[in-house]
């Protein structure tokens, strides 16, 4: 290779190297805090920034939604039950100069104080409304800890409480608990049922008893239904109404005199 074109290639990289150092590319998800002298200069980004070396430093802040796991964390609740709460939340850098000049470390600052806020928020409930009501939880739990990293420049969008363990006691408590709860719907659904079944006969009694015919066609069904099971011998009683006219007749006869009595 010639003297020449080798003087080029390491110009060219001389010059791209030194372009590095005043030209920084900030991308559309970033911003760039900008320091003179050690002195906040301001915001910059998306797009090219330029930088002086050695009087001029950076610092590059990511502005996307970030998630962070809270650990589990040991709670004890109103009612003195011992849990274990490990939750989500959702936040992201609003002000990019309050999120790197007033807190050293934003990301852990905002786990903290999301695990304090967790376990003190929670110590003020019991354990059925915990259970019951986890959004209005979420939703407490949201607007204290958006509050408490406000001046960290931090917007905490939301905050979701993702398992409850409980000790295997009160699982078992709560079980017996289900299982008695069931059990007494069971047997208020199935008196329930009863009832409107009684109501049922006692009006079908009610219209069979002004109508002898409809009773005269119950017993016949009745005598079918019967007649259809496997059984040698039946015995069924014989309704008055079919033989009354046959008492009355010999009531009757009993009432004539002995010359007028049919032979």
């Amino acid at each position: 290779m010639p003297d020449g074109m080798l003087g080029v290639i390491i110009s060219i990289i001389i010059i791209l190297f030194v372009i590095s150092w005043f030209v920084k590319i900030a991308y559309e998800f970033e911003r760039i805090v900008l320091y003179t002298l050690g002195k906040y200069q301001g915001l910059r980004g998306p797009g090219i920034v330029f930088v002086v070396p050695v009087f001029q430093t950076i610092r590059k802040v990511d502005i996307r939604v970030i998630t962070l796991d809270v650990p589990s964390q040991e709670v004890i609740t109103n009612d003195n039950v011992t849990i274990r709460v490990n939750a989500v939340i959702y936040y992201k850098v609003m002000d990019a100069n309050k999120a790197v000049n007033n807190v050293r470390n934003y990301n852990l600052a905002t786990s903290q104080i999301s695990q304090t806020t967790l376990r003190s928020v929670l110590g003020e409930h019991e354990l059925d409304d915990l259970l019951a009501n986890r959004e209005k939880i979420n939703q407490t739990l949201q607007s204290i800890i958006d509050s408490q990293t406000d001046p960290w420049g931090i917007k905490v969008s939301m905050v979701e409480i993702k398992d409850v363990e409980l000790p295997e006691t009160m699982k078992r408590a709560m079980a017996k608990q289900a299982e008695a709860e069931r059990e007494r719907r069971a047997k208020i659904i199935a008196a329930e049922g009863e009832f409107q079944a009684s109501q049922k006969l006692l009006e079908a009694a009610r219209i069979m008893s002004q109508n002898e015919i409809t009773l005269q066609l119950r017993y016949l069904q009745t005598l079918v239904e019967v007649s259809a099971e496997k059984n040698s011998t039946t015995i069924f009683p014989l309704p008055m109404d079919l033989i009354k006219p046959f008492l009355n007749m010999a009531e009757m006869n009993k009432s004539l005199p002995d010359g007028m009595q049919p032979k």
